[in-house]
């Protein structure tokens, strides 16, 4: 069959509508019942998610949900800071100080008053200075919380006084600085008084705080030169030891082994011949390296035996100017140590604890004047070669070239820490191994338990605000369940109600639809028939749920708008939760009314004529 009103599909989707229309007080009934389950359902998926993603945001905002901190000092490597500072889920990390370096005194403008702050190093990408109104101060300048501020008196663009102390040598010693106010945080960065200020900045006042000199900002002070280090030691003694003295040698001196050794072994680590009549004994570690303190414990033990105690590092070489490769020995001894050797006394004497830079910086070499000025380098060093200038003091026809002892313990300490020679200081001196703290923010609140999961399985206790990111995902856990739970009940109630609606249509209408059949639609058209009334009723149901929902909505979000901030909604469904819902909806529909729709393909369309 077809005629002006086009197809037959078109026909029976037609009379469908047609027949809502003409049934229209129990269709607005059925409508409203289906509206009814479904408007709440909106309601309460709008207030999970706008309560859910306002909290959320509140978190992710303020980046100090974000932070992460350890709880306990200990040193950070720097290589281990840039493998952290690489990882997908750290958006920014930088090292910190102790906490009593990081105290300075603030002079208050207008007064001789000074107050404390806490000092906090800052660098380019700081997600508390950049997300709470502030920058990244440059040289010279500084970021003031809002409270420090307050305190002084001061805005952004003003000067501030600072001041580093010390006690040293029993006095009390302050380095000045001057700092431009570059920014002053939002109240919700802290509550205390700090200044952030650049790292450099940081670095140089925990340095000064620990008695050194910073030339690059005039404050005095001392140097930090490398502590000397050793392979092992040899002894050298007028009679052999007895087993059990052999053994308490080592005992509560830091070395671990003993061993007696021969002429050749005393070659190979000095350069020297072994004199007869001597017993040597060559004392090593397992550890990583030989410390003075070993040195004088040893000393200590066989005072009185005419012990003579050398510390030694094997495969010293310096290499010169011209390329070639310069054997050393490390030698500090006395005149009449000297002497049992068959040596003259060196210029430097014996092993001192401190000795002068100049005396350091000296050898014993054959070829060379006296006097004369050697350039060297130390290959080995851990940061790369080690550039420094040598005096020769002296001639010697020994296999291998003499250093001071304390010259080759430094340069044995290069190995494995920084070390680096200061040409205005004229000294050696030891860098940073690495730092006492660190201030890290993941890159979102989610990735917070995972990197603090991450960091405790590397035995590092640290401290984040896991329980206020947690409250909010139980939350949201909570809140989905109980959306779930009021969803199934009002869902199957409406099921329920639509489908008796649709089956009882049937029902009622089985004279006007064995007439379609009668009059040549197929039983696959009048399928679906209820099937068309079902999605009809379903669109119309939750176009009126959402125009409840949205003026329900939009009295909430006004009643609750001054405890928000700009832009925040209490109640709010994204345009991908209300297309789902419509899809939802209709697919629901349309099960709902197979029931109905199976149904009609047992109505004979002889009813019609037996009806006549």
């Amino acid at each position: 069959m077809s005629g002006k009103g086009g197809k037959p599909p078109a026909i029976v989707f037609r009379l469908a509508l047609a027949d809502l229309r003409h049934e229209w007080i129990l269709s607005a009934c059925l409508m409203l019942a289906i509206a009814a389950v479904i408007a709440p359902l909106l309601l309460l998926m709008g207030l999970k998610h706008g309560t859910i993603t306002t909290l959320r945001h509140e978190l992710i905002q303020d980046p100090q949900f974000r932070e992460i901190r350890p709880a306990k000092t200990r040193e950070y490597a720097s290589d281990w800071l840039e493998r952290q500072a690489a990882s997908e889920q750290v958006e920014f990390i930088i090292p910190t100080i102790l906490a009593a370096s990081s105290i300075i005194s603030v002079v208050k403008p207008g007064s001789r008053r000074s107050l404390i702050y806490d000092l906090v190093p800052t660098r380019n990408g700081d997600p508390l200075l950049l997300e709470n109104g502030g920058v990244v101060p440059e040289e010279g300048e500084c970021v003031l919380t809002d409270a420090g501020a307050k305190e002084l008196g001061v805005g952004t663009g003003d000067n501030i006084s600072v001041r580093a102390t010390r006690i040293r040598g029993g006095r009390r010693e302050t380095a000045p600085a001057e700092l431009r106010v570059a920014a002053v945080l939002n109240p919700r960065a802290s509550a205390l008084n700090r200044l952030y200020a650049p790292l450099d900045f940081v670095l140089d006042v925990e340095s000064y705080k620990e008695g050194l000199a910073v030339p690059a900002r005039s404050w005095p002070g001392g140097t930090l030169r490398p502590y000397p280090s050793y392979d092992g030691m040899l002894v050298l003694l007028p009679e052999a030891l007895r087993p059990v003295q052999e053994t308490g040698l080592i005992i509560n001196t830091g070395l671990t082994g003993i061993e007696r050794a021969d002429a050749d072994r005393f070659l190979q680590r000095t350069g020297l011949a072994l004199p007869p009549g001597l017993t040597l004994y060559d004392l090593t570690t397992s550890q990583s390296a030989v410390q003075l303190s070993s040195y004088h414990a040893i000393r200590d033990k066989l005072r009185g035996k005419g012990a003579l105690v050398i510390p030694y590092v094997r495969d010293l070489r310096l290499q010169l100017a011209t390329g070639d490769s310069l054997p050393l020995t490390g030698l500090s001894l006395g005149a009449d140590q000297l002497q049992s050797l068959g040596m003259e006394s060196l210029p430097w004497g014996a092993l001192q604890a401190s000795p002068s830079a100049e005396s350091l910086r000296q050898i014993v070499v054959s070829g060379r004047n006296q006097h004369e000025r050697l350039p060297v380098e130390y290959p080995d060093g851990a940061a790369g070669a080690l550039a420094f200038p040598l005096r020769v003091s002296g001639h010697t026809d020994a296999k291998l070239s003499i250093i001071p002892a304390e010259l080759a313990g430094i340069l044995r300490t290069a190995r494995q820490r920084k070390v680096t020679f200061s040409a205005d200081q004229g000294d050696f001196l030891l860098q940073r191994a690495g730092f006492r703290g660190f201030r890290m923010y993941t890159r979102s609140i989610d990735d917070v338990p995972p990197m603090v999961d991450a960091l405790k399985a590397d035995g590092i206790d640290v401290i984040a605000q896991i329980e206020a990111i947690e409250r909010v995902r139980v939350l949201d856990r909570g809140l989905s369940r109980i959306f779930w739970l009021v969803a199934l009940v009002g869902i199957s109630g409406g099921i329920a109600a639509l489908i008796a609606s649709l089956y009882a249509a049937v029902e009622r209408k089985q004279h006007e639809l064995s007439v379609l059949r009668l009059i040549g639609l197929s039983r696959n058209q009048v399928f679906m028939f209820p099937v068309y009334q079902g999605a009809a009723l379903a669109v119309l149901s939750l176009l009126l749920a959402m125009a409840a929902y949205f003026s329900l909505a939009a009295v909430i979000n006004f009643v609750f708008s001054a405890d928000l901030d700009m832009g925040e909604k209490i109640c709010n469904l994204p345009w991908h939760y209300l297309s789902a819902s419509v899809i939802a909806t209709a697919t629901v529909a349309v099960l709902s009314s197979l029931l109905a729709a199976w149904h009609t393909t047992s109505i004979d369309p002889g009813e019609a004529l037996r009806y006549e």
